[in-house]
């Protein structure tokens, strides 16, 4: 074991993954923490997005995540952005499309590090920006039968 700066470095400053998928997240988390996690990492951070029975003061039944085109392009400009931002960290991030019910993970942010401030504020960077810059919208079916669409003005 050492404890070269150089050895670290030589570990960080890298997106492992950003994407856009169909797939269950649920199932990619276990995989995305053997990627994301080194012997010099001494933290991890994940934030997981989970589906919601309420909204706005509406109760949701379901919902169903669509994707611009060029969201797979975004959600990995963004990640490269925030590993820029903060070179000492490892990130992993994923989003969720199609059909989702309540309890199911939507969004992924993940980030290591050697220390826990450096993942704790690049996976909070990373889960706010993705938020806002990656093109996805999110139609919620409401228990009362209506249909609404969030972040679509």
């Amino acid at each position: 074991m050492t404890t070269d700066p150089a050895y670290v470095a030589e570990q960080t400053g890298v997106v492992i993954d950003a994407l856009i998928t169909d797939v269950p997240l649920d199932g990619l988390l276990a995989q995305a923490r053997k990627e994301i996690i080194t012997e010099a990492m001494g933290a991890l951070v994940a934030f997981e997005g989970v589906v919601r029975d309420h909204d706005g003061g509406q109760e949701v039944a379901t919902l169903s995540y669509s994707a611009h085109p060029s969201a797979d392009e975004v959600i990995a400009r963004v990640a490269a952005s925030i590993s820029a931002e903060y070179p000492t960290t490892r990130l992993w991030t994923a989003h969720r499309t199609g059909d989702l019910v309540i309890g199911e993970v939507a969004f992924l942010a993940l980030a290591s590090s050697a220390h826990r401030g450096d993942a704790f504020a690049a996976c909070s960077a990373l889960a706010d920006r993705v938020k806002a810059e990656v093109p996805i919208w999110k139609e919620q079916k409401l228990r009362d039968g209506h249909t609404q669409w969030v972040g679509v003005e």
